[in-house]
Protein backbone atom coordinates (compact mmCIF):
# COMPACT_ATOMS: atom_id res chain seq x y z
CA UNK A 1 0.00 0.00 0.00
CA UNK A 2 1.68 3.63 -0.91
CA UNK A 3 1.81 6.17 1.61
CA UNK A 4 -0.65 8.29 0.00
CA UNK A 5 -3.44 5.89 -0.13
CA UNK A 6 -5.63 6.21 2.80
CA UNK A 7 -6.08 2.98 5.27
CA UNK A 8 -9.28 0.74 5.52
CA UNK A 9 -9.74 2.78 9.18
CA UNK A 10 -9.30 5.84 7.88
CA UNK A 11 -12.08 5.37 4.99
CA UNK A 12 -14.10 4.08 7.38
CA UNK A 13 -13.64 7.21 9.92
CA UNK A 14 -14.79 8.65 6.11
CA UNK A 15 -18.20 6.90 5.62
CA UNK A 16 -18.79 7.09 9.59
CA UNK A 17 -18.45 11.01 8.81
CA UNK A 18 -20.47 11.14 5.67
CA UNK A 19 -17.51 11.51 3.26
CA UNK A 20 -17.09 7.96 1.86
CA UNK A 21 -17.64 8.34 -1.98
CA UNK A 22 -20.97 10.46 -1.58
CA UNK A 23 -19.17 14.13 -2.42
CA UNK A 24 -19.37 15.69 0.74
CA UNK A 25 -16.20 17.20 2.40
CA UNK A 26 -14.86 14.94 4.93
CA UNK A 27 -14.59 15.68 8.53
CA UNK A 28 -11.93 14.45 10.55
CA UNK A 29 -13.92 14.42 14.66
CA UNK A 30 -10.93 13.31 16.51
CA UNK A 31 -12.55 11.11 19.92
CA UNK A 32 -10.71 11.21 23.13
CA UNK A 33 -12.11 8.13 24.17
CA UNK A 34 -10.43 6.56 21.48
CA UNK A 35 -7.23 7.96 21.56
CA UNK A 36 -7.14 7.26 25.40
CA UNK A 37 -8.11 3.80 24.78
CA UNK A 38 -4.89 3.48 21.91
CA UNK A 39 -2.70 4.87 24.46
CA UNK A 40 -3.23 2.48 27.56
CA UNK A 41 -0.54 -0.01 28.11
CA UNK A 42 -1.52 -3.17 29.85
CA UNK A 43 -0.33 -1.76 32.86
CA UNK A 44 -2.42 1.14 32.86
CA UNK A 45 -4.93 -1.64 32.45
CA UNK A 46 -3.69 -3.66 35.84
CA UNK A 47 -3.03 -0.48 37.58
CA UNK A 48 -6.98 0.97 36.61
CA UNK A 49 -7.94 -2.24 38.15
CA UNK A 50 -6.40 -2.50 41.12
CA UNK A 51 -7.05 1.14 41.77
CA UNK A 52 -10.84 0.68 40.98
CA UNK A 53 -10.93 -2.33 43.08
CA UNK A 54 -9.10 -0.40 46.36
CA UNK A 55 -12.06 2.24 45.61
CA UNK A 56 -15.05 -0.33 46.28
CA UNK A 57 -16.95 -1.47 49.50
CA UNK A 58 -16.04 -5.00 48.42
CA UNK A 59 -12.34 -3.95 49.08
CA UNK A 60 -13.40 -2.20 52.69
CA UNK A 61 -15.74 -5.29 53.79
CA UNK A 62 -12.85 -7.94 52.39
CA UNK A 63 -10.33 -6.37 54.95
CA UNK A 64 -12.79 -5.87 57.94
CA UNK A 65 -12.76 -9.54 57.65
CA UNK A 66 -9.69 -10.22 56.56
CA UNK A 67 -8.59 -8.04 59.92
CA UNK A 68 -11.11 -9.30 62.32
CA UNK A 69 -10.26 -12.99 61.84
CA UNK A 70 -6.83 -11.84 62.20
CA UNK A 71 -7.06 -9.82 65.33
CA UNK A 72 -9.38 -13.31 66.54
CA UNK A 73 -7.14 -15.52 65.71
CA UNK A 74 -3.72 -14.49 67.25
CA UNK A 75 -6.12 -13.44 70.41
CA UNK A 76 -6.48 -16.91 70.66
CA UNK A 77 -10.16 -16.91 70.37
CA UNK A 78 -9.92 -20.43 67.90
CA UNK A 79 -6.88 -22.13 70.10
CA UNK A 80 -3.52 -21.02 71.16
CA UNK A 81 -2.29 -23.28 68.62
CA UNK A 82 -3.35 -20.72 66.33
CA UNK A 83 -1.35 -17.99 67.15
CA UNK A 84 0.74 -16.78 64.83
CA UNK A 85 0.98 -13.13 64.98
CA UNK A 86 0.76 -11.80 68.60
CA UNK A 87 -0.28 -8.35 69.98
CA UNK A 88 0.93 -5.69 68.68
CA UNK A 89 0.30 -7.90 65.30
CA UNK A 90 3.56 -6.46 64.10
CA UNK A 91 3.12 -8.87 60.69
CA UNK A 92 -0.45 -7.56 60.15
CA UNK A 93 1.30 -3.78 60.77
CA UNK A 94 4.34 -4.32 57.73
CA UNK A 95 1.92 -5.83 55.42
CA UNK A 96 -0.51 -3.21 55.79
CA UNK A 97 1.86 -0.92 55.36
CA UNK A 98 3.16 -2.92 52.31
CA UNK A 99 -0.08 -2.62 50.85
CA UNK A 100 -0.54 1.50 51.58
CA UNK A 101 2.90 1.64 49.95
CA UNK A 102 1.48 0.00 46.85
CA UNK A 103 -1.90 1.05 46.31
CA UNK A 104 -0.70 4.61 46.99
CA UNK A 105 1.52 3.97 43.59
CA UNK A 106 -1.12 2.54 41.44
CA UNK A 107 -3.38 5.84 42.62
CA UNK A 108 -0.88 7.56 41.58
CA UNK A 109 -0.16 6.10 38.43
CA UNK A 110 -4.31 6.16 37.58
CA UNK A 111 -4.12 9.96 38.99
CA UNK A 112 -0.64 10.37 36.46
CA UNK A 113 -2.71 8.60 33.31
CA UNK A 114 -6.11 10.63 34.51
CA UNK A 115 -4.16 14.40 34.30
CA UNK A 116 -2.64 13.12 30.59
CA UNK A 117 -6.95 12.24 29.87
CA UNK A 118 -7.55 15.63 30.48
CA UNK A 119 -4.45 17.23 28.70
CA UNK A 120 -5.64 15.43 25.58
CA UNK A 121 -9.61 16.66 26.05
CA UNK A 122 -8.24 20.16 26.67
CA UNK A 123 -6.03 19.81 23.58
CA UNK A 124 -8.81 18.50 21.62
CA UNK A 125 -11.54 20.96 22.97
CA UNK A 126 -8.89 23.71 21.88
CA UNK A 127 -9.13 22.40 18.48
CA UNK A 128 -12.50 22.11 18.03
CA UNK A 129 -13.41 25.56 19.39
CA UNK A 130 -10.02 27.00 16.91
CA UNK A 131 -11.73 25.15 13.85
CA UNK A 132 -15.21 26.95 15.54
CA UNK A 133 -13.45 29.94 15.52
CA UNK A 134 -12.25 29.69 11.72
CA UNK A 135 -15.32 28.74 10.60
CA UNK A 136 -17.56 31.31 12.29
CA UNK A 137 -14.90 34.02 10.91
CA UNK A 138 -15.54 32.58 6.98
CA UNK A 139 -19.40 32.42 7.61
CA UNK A 140 -19.26 35.89 9.26
CA UNK A 141 -17.44 37.25 5.80
CA UNK A 142 -19.59 35.27 3.26
CA UNK A 143 -22.48 36.74 4.84
CA UNK A 144 -20.78 40.18 4.58
CA UNK A 145 -20.35 40.59 8.68
CA UNK A 146 -17.77 43.11 9.70
CA UNK A 147 -15.73 41.06 12.01
CA UNK A 148 -14.54 44.01 14.29
CA UNK A 149 -17.93 44.99 15.57
CA UNK A 150 -18.44 41.23 16.40
CA UNK A 151 -15.58 41.08 18.13
CA UNK A 152 -16.39 43.88 20.03
CA UNK A 153 -19.69 42.79 20.84
CA UNK A 154 -18.06 39.49 21.93
CA UNK A 155 -15.78 41.55 24.23
CA UNK A 156 -18.42 43.27 25.81
CA UNK A 157 -20.71 39.98 26.82
CA UNK A 158 -17.36 38.62 27.82
CA UNK A 159 -16.80 41.25 30.08
CA UNK A 160 -20.19 41.64 31.30
CA UNK A 161 -20.20 37.52 32.09
CA UNK A 162 -16.88 37.82 33.98
CA UNK A 163 -18.54 40.86 35.98
CA UNK A 164 -21.63 38.93 37.01
CA UNK A 165 -19.74 36.24 38.08
CA UNK A 166 -17.11 38.57 40.75
CA UNK A 167 -20.62 40.14 41.55
CA UNK A 168 -24.10 38.70 40.62
CA UNK A 169 -26.73 40.58 40.03
CA UNK A 170 -29.95 39.98 41.93
CA UNK A 171 -31.85 36.83 40.24
CA UNK A 172 -34.65 38.12 38.39
CA UNK A 173 -38.11 37.41 40.33
CA UNK A 174 -40.69 34.94 39.23
CA UNK A 175 -42.79 37.80 38.23
CA UNK A 176 -40.38 39.50 36.18
CA UNK A 177 -39.68 36.63 34.46
CA UNK A 178 -43.33 35.86 33.63
CA UNK A 179 -44.19 39.33 32.40
CA UNK A 180 -41.10 39.40 30.22
CA UNK A 181 -42.29 35.94 28.51
CA UNK A 182 -46.09 36.15 28.74
CA UNK A 183 -47.18 40.53 28.41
Amino acid sequence: MSAMSPSVDDQSQARRAGGGGSGRPHVRVPNERVLFVRMRTSQDRAADAITSFAGSLPFVYLHAIWFGVWVLLNEGVFGRAGVFDPYPFGLLTMIVSLEAIFLSTFVMVSQNREAARQNLRAELDFETDLRAMVWSAHIGTALGLDPEEIERHAQEIIAQARADIVQPSAPPRFSEITNETHP
